[in-house]
């Protein structure tokens, strides 16, 4: 079928978009994890008491800079995840137009489209999320290197958290589903007075921001649990006793997780740092597709700009090559459409 433009072009406006949203957020993100894989100590006190301590201890230690532990890594792994992701997305909805002769996809496909494309990018990508887990979650100004992250315990360690992050492929489902029922509810009055002769009421770009954040939250807190165990399964060991507890692999599953929560901190535990995590992953997401929207265009005429220079190269004529692409300036800036955020 050749390389679908399209889907490249989706791709790569997704990844960076990905790329610039996580630097931006990248200190919030830290303070998010390390707070989330602190579990209730044996005297019943924890070491952070709010979001705010994470961020007070790197001041008064003078680690600021340590808030961007891992950046790299989270970066590379946003930019490989999500152009994964939106490439399998963009190309499998194309394809299954195609094979089904349909002009548009229906909500059950959407969806189903959109777990497997998010399945097939946790599996590929799962060693850099663990890797970038664990440098978060070191003591500031103590992490790690990528390599050593990824070699100083078995292979099957880098794959630490995968079974919760394919369970997590439901929340975009979620999302989704959620943002269609109150999108409905919200046009439902005015779609009653629409005249037929006349096109059906959109939602404004403020609406759509506040729907998004409304099903987004709720998505959030309904598989808040599996989060916070995915975040304490791969987080960086803390200490030697720690360390030695840890070999017995017990609390690096998510039966075991679960137990360990309910058992020091009650059903309590189980949402603890929601709000934390509830606030970046709606500011990521309205980053993730504002930066999305305003590259996707340049992102277009800049692949088609390249791969007429290289057809070019090879010795296609420059009227072959006329015939094959519009001028760049007729170009219509691609469709874009919604894809959940992957960081969870």
């Amino acid at each position: 079928m050749g390389v679908d433009l399209d889907s490249v072009s989706e791709a790569t406006s997704g990844a960076i978009g990905a790329v610039v949203s996580s630097t931006i957020l990248y200190p919030l993100d830290t303070c998010k994890a390390k707070y989330q894989a602190e579990l209730r100590s044996l005297n019943g006190q924890f070491k952070y008491r709010n979001l705010s301590d994470v961020l007070w201890e790197a001041l008064s230690k003078g680690q600021v800079f340590s808030l961007y532990q891992g950046l790299g890594t989270k970066n590379l792994q946003a930019f490989v995840s999500q152009f994964i992701y939106f490439y399998g997305y963009s190309y499998f909805k194309k394809l299954y137009l195609q094979r089904t002769g349909f002009k548009s996809i229906g909500t059950k496909s959407n969806l189903v489209i959109a777990a497997v494309a998010g399945a097939c990018t946790a599996i590929i990508t799962q060693p850099l999320d663990t890797a970038s887990s664990r440098m978060q979650t070191s003591e500031f100004g103590k992490s790690k290197g990528l390599w050593k992250m990824l070699t100083e315990g078995s292979w099957s360690e880098t794959f630490d958290g995968l079974g919760i992050s394919l369970l997590l492929t439901s929340n975009p489902a979620i999302n989704y589903t959620v943002f269609d029922q109150l999108k409905n509810r919200l046009l439902k009055g005015n779609q009653d007075k629409v005249n037929k002769h006349k096109s059906p009421e959109v939602l404004s770009a403020f609406s759509a921001f506040v729907l998004g954040a409304i099903s987004k939250s709720i998505a959030t807190c309904l598989t808040y649990p599996a989060i916070r165990c995915k975040v304490m399964i791969q987080a960086a060991e803390t200490s030697d006793a720690e360390k030695s507890k840890r070999k017995q692999k017990a609390h690096k599953t998510i039966p075991g997780v679960l137990y360990a929560i309910y058992r020091k901190e009650g059903v309590s535990g189980y949402f603890k740092g929601l709000q934390a995590q509830i606030l970046k992953t709606v500011l990521s997401s309205a980053l993730l597709l504002m930066i999305k929207e305003k590259i996707s265009a340049s992102t277009w005429v800049f692949i088609l700009a390249t791969q007429k220079f290289l057809l070019l190269n090879q010795g296609t004529s420059q009227k072959d090559v006329a015939d094959l692409y519009p001028s760049i300036g007729s170009l219509k800036p691609i469709r874009i459409v919604y894809i959940d955020d992957l960081y969870l």
